[in-house]
């Protein structure tokens, strides 16, 4: 049993607070989402919303054509008589997700129609676009409700609408109201009753059920299921595409034609764009979902892999990690000294589990990349030597200027200074560093991710964590700093990345 996944991030995902995606980000997504991740199908704008989505539909449209994908880019259209299907033709589409009432209440009370006034509309527009050589999916907005309190209306709908050229009939459950029992009978009901139609459920996060209502559609009978990349969606969210992918192969054995080694990408490209974080936590594209903490784990592990389940993270680009923290034992820190080719005695594993386990305890985080400094503290071993040190630098930000950094940094005993501009304080310390480099022939890494945490309720005065992600020769890894000033836990945190690249110590985080 194959199952149709429909994303609907471009669409149903841009209506999440505060996100806008831009045309070439919408064109960056739409390939990623049917060549590399492989998703049946897309739905990529609402019709009549702006010039910016019309451009943005155009295209990708267009580039779906050259690519033989047209048929996969859908547009969500209203019954509005021609309107929408005119939008979506000439912006290149061929098929409109067309938004009808799926309950009574909607009907009567936004429309202010009949059921059967609205039933006409539609034809009309499904004749329309028959006429103009677009394929009809129809949303039957607010089924969820309309199955509670008004069933007869739906099935009128259906009755009307099952011989008609209607591809998909599209099932939301447009508030999240719905339960897994609720899902699995309604649906069922549907497909009991129109055995030949095309079914798609669509679920919302509100009750924090999207998830678990797709499991209970699949057992219904359902044929499509629409997902969104990281849940994005509005309010609560969309069901995510990462989770579902997840369910369907480990727990119902059906099967998708989605690409699982390019979820994290995706995901992260999603990231990206829509300015929107993924939760630390969050299953399968978490950043610390596939991370160990409890030392037990570790050493179970060690052993015999007996902490490991199904969803192993090379499925999905990633790799697994044991966290160091208060709860580490001496079998966290074995992986990680592993990782870094490091070997340290029994007393030497001691003393640095005891140091590891203080930091902890005052809440302080220690990353893989932190060892080699914690090592040549506590046994005043060489596992780090500072081949790069800042000897000086001056920080200059003047209103209507751009900010200005003069550096003065020693490689091996060399000294080497530059002085550059910058978008920023540390935008400007890090092109002259790079000035250094270019002139010395150093290679130097990207700069992935910045992160700053200050304590909540913090003075002006606080500490300040800064925690940069970088990208040196296909390597991910990451650096951390601690100080007062943003600016100078960041100059830390690049630092130790400076000399961890120097001495070879970093490794693969995802």
């Amino acid at each position: 049993m194959t199952i149709e996944l429909m994303d609907t991030t471009l669409r149903d995902g841009e209506q999440t607070t505060g996100v806008s995606f831009n045309e070439s980000e919408k064109l960056a997504m739409a390939t990623m989402l049917l060549e590399e991740l492989k998703v049946d199908r897309i739905e990529v704008a609402s019709a009549r919303v702006s010039d910016g989505e019309y451009r943005a539909v155009q295209k990708i449209c267009e580039w779906a054509s050259k690519k033989g994908l047209l048929d996969k880019v859908e547009v969500l259209g209203f019954v509005d008589g021609q309107t929408s299907l005119e939008w979506i033709q000439s912006a290149g589409g061929r098929v409109v997700n067309l938004l009808t009432k799926g309950s009574l209440k909607h009907v009567t009370s936004q429309l202010g129609k009949t059921p059967q006034e609205h039933v006409a509309d539609i034809k009309k527009v499904i004749a329309a676009a028959e006429e103009m050589d677009i394929d009809v999916n129809i949303y039957l907005e607010d089924w969820s409700n309309g199955m509670i309190d008004s069933p007869e209306y739906v099935y009128f709908v259906l009755d009307e609408l099952q011989q008609t050229s209607i591809k998909r009939f599209m099932l939301p459950d447009t508030l999240g109201i719905l339960n897994p029992a609720q899902v699995e009978e309604f649906c069922a009901s549907i497909i009991t009753r129109y055995p030949d139609l095309h079914i798609d459920f669509h679920a919302h996060n509100d009750y924090d059920l999207a998830v678990a209502n797709v499991f209970a559609a699949i057992r219904a009978g359902v044929q499509g299921i629409h997902t969104t990349i990281n849940g994005l969606g509005e309010r609560a969210g969309n069901a995510p595409l990462a989770s579902v992918v997840g369910l369907f192969n480990d727990q119902l054995n059906v099967k998708t034609n989605i690409e699982e080694s390019n979820i994290t990408k995706v995901s992260q490209l999603v990231e990206s764009f829509s300015g929107i974080r993924i939760p630390t936590n969050k299953p399968l594209t978490g950043e610390f979902v596939f991370t160990q903490c409890a030392g037990i784990h570790a050493d179970g592990d060690n052993k015999d892999n007996l902490y490991f389940n199904r969803l192993m993270p090379e499925r999905f680009g990633r790799v697994r990690k044991y966290a160091l923290g208060k709860t580490s034992g001496k079998a966290n820190i074995l992986k990680n000294l592993e990782e870094l080719g490091i070997d340290l005695s029994s007393e030497e594993m001691k003393k640095v589990t005891e140091r590891v386990i203080e930091l902890g305890d005052k809440k302080e985080t220690v990353t893989t990349e932190d060892l080699p400094y914690i090592i040549s503290d506590v046994i005043k071993s060489s596992s780090i030597k500072e081949h790069i040190k800042v000897k000086n630098y001056s920080l200059q930000l003047t209103k209507g200027l751009m900010p200005l950094a003069n550096v003065s940094i020693e490689i091996d005993e060399e000294v080497h200074q530059e002085t550059a501009n910058g978008d920023g304080q540390y935008d400007a310390f890090m092109h002259a560093i790079w000035k250094i480099y270019d002139k010395l022939g150093k290679n130097h890494p990207v700069l992935e991710d910045y992160i700053v945490t200050i304590p909540p309720g913090g003075k002006t005065d606080a500490l300040v964590e800064t925690v940069i992600s970088w990208e040196f020769k296909g390597r991910l890894f990451k650096t951390r700093g601690l100080d007062a000033d943003q600016t100078e836990a960041a100059i830390k945190a690049t630092v130790k990345m400076l000399n961890l690249i120097e001495n070879g110590n970093f490794k693969i985080i995802n």
